[in-house]
């Protein structure tokens, strides 16, 4: 199964926090405002969660990809 990774556009973000709600252990708002990715987080297999957060996303900033 291939590994993926996930990352967020910060010209896209609005700050909403859904992800947050939905993946906290994925995903954390910063200092700016913005949200963003913890550090380290690739994954194997379709996280759910990521997904729906991406999905949700009202800016369309969350990017799923396979990690390199």
């Amino acid at each position: 199964m291939a590994k993926k990774k996930v990352w967020i556009d910060p010209d896209l973000c609005v700050g909403d926090a859904i992800c947050v709600e939905i993946a906290p252990d994925v995903f954390y708002m910063g200092d700016d405002g913005l949200a963003h990715v913890k550090e380290g987080m690739e994954f194997t297999g379709d996280r759910e969660d990521v997904q729906q957060a991406a999905e949700e996303c009202p800016g369309g900033a969350i990017i799923i990809e396979e990690a390199e």
